[in-house]
């Protein structure tokens, strides 16, 4: 599997980890009603809503926020902060809503311009992310975290040239932050050119020696350059520095799988099982392992975990018949195989039918 493969895989987890830090609880949002409006039932609901925040019950601050909206309908930072409470609720599409009425009254604000652009890139509007960060940018070129989210929109958008331009300009206006130099890394593997994403890595592992994400980034560059050992050890240590990351343990093992150290991949695969039971991806990835390592015993255990936990996945029956096949358990493998047949005809998958079928044939055939 080739580096592009991999790197699309990074770029989701380089988006959640970079551009949320940009986004927060607007302050001074009481302060600023109180100046302007001496309205002391606005100054009421914003408090109130603030304790909500902390202790995190965001839907009924929200609501305490759009009340205190519907009084003071002229102030901005209301509707960002409304905004910011549904991003971090994953509700993406209304918090594009908020921030456009936030920019509505303020239309030169480059944190609103940025929150609106990290909503769009979360939905997969990268035109209109690609458009609000440009904004942002606009209204204030020293934003940095504007800056890394026009990058890394703009290389999901495979416009390289200038995803590259303006991660260099990030370098020149912060040359001591690490974020630019990886997502330039990540840019550079994007493009499969591993021998160019390890100095900019390098630079940014030395920056942050504690960023997994950069570990990860730099092992993978390592190991499309043939250089195993080095890698792996890149790879390792972000285990170790975030253990209890199921994530990251997923997203390690399927780049050693990627490089055919199954080995590894397989215990990397075992770790975030073991962090996050309902793991389903780890699961069939450990089952696909040992089917590789033609381990069918082993094999037939994990994909009979991959169809309790996904019962109405065709694919989990097929992939146990088909264990069970190569383990000569004929009948087992017909019943498993007969599931995912019924299956595949319920969802109109014509194509995993006559898989199916063809391996029903040739165990009527092997019986024969």
């Amino acid at each position: 599997m080739s580096a592009k493969v991999i790197v699309r895989q990074q770029t989701p987890l380089l988006i959640s980890l970079v551009l949320l830090l940009g986004l927060c609880l607007p302050q001074g949002v009481a302060a600023q009603a109180r100046n302007n409006l001496n309205d002391d039932r606005v100054t009421e609901l914003l408090a109130e809503g603030r304790k909500l925040v902390d202790a995190g019950r965001l839907p009924d601050a929200i609501a305490v926020y759009q009340q205190a909206a519907a009084l003071d309908s002229q102030n901005p930072r209301i509707f960002s902060g409304i905004g910011f409470l549904e991003a971090n609720q994953g509700r993406f599409r209304e918090a594009v809503s908020a921030y456009q009425q936030a920019i509505a009254l303020d239309p030169k604000n480059a944190d609103f311009y940025y929150a609106l652009g990290f909503s769009e890139a979360n939905l997969g509007n990268n035109g209109a992310a690609i458009a609000a960060y440009r904004q942002a940018t606009l209204f204030n070129p020293r934003h940095m975290n504007a800056q890394i989210g026009l990058g890394v929109v703009l290389t999901r958008e495979k416009n390289y040239g200038e995803a590259l331009r303006v991660t260099q300009r990030a370098i020149t206006l912060e040359p001591r932050n690490y974020r630019p130099y990886e997502l330039m890394g990540n840019l550079l593997l994007q493009q499969e050119r591993p021998q160019d994403a390890v100095k900019p890595l390098l630079q940014a592992a030395q920056l942050a020696p504690r960023q997994a994400s950069i570990q990860v980034s730099l092992g993978t560059a390592l190991l499309d350059e043939g250089n195993l050992e080095r890698g792996v050890a890149r790879l390792e240590y972000a285990e170790q520095l975030e253990p209890r990351n199921a994530t990251l343990q997923l997203q390690i093992a399927k780049i050693l799988q990627a490089k055919g150290q199954y080995n590894r991949a397989l215990k990397s695969y075992q770790r975030a099982l073991f962090l996050k039971a309902d793991l389903v991806e780890a699961q069939v990835a450990i089952g696909d392992i040992y089917m590789e390592k033609q381990d069918y015993f082993s094999a037939a255990v994990a994909y009979r975990q991959y169809t309790a936990a996904a019962p109405q996945n065709p694919e989990a029956y097929y992939k146990l018949g088909k264990a069970l096949k190569n383990r000569d358990r004929k009948d087992d493998a017909r019943t498993a195989l007969e599931q995912a047949k019924r299956l595949y005809k319920d969802q109109g998958k014509q194509d995993g039918v006559r898989a199916v079928d063809l391996l029903l044939r040739e165990l009527k055939q092997k019986k024969g």
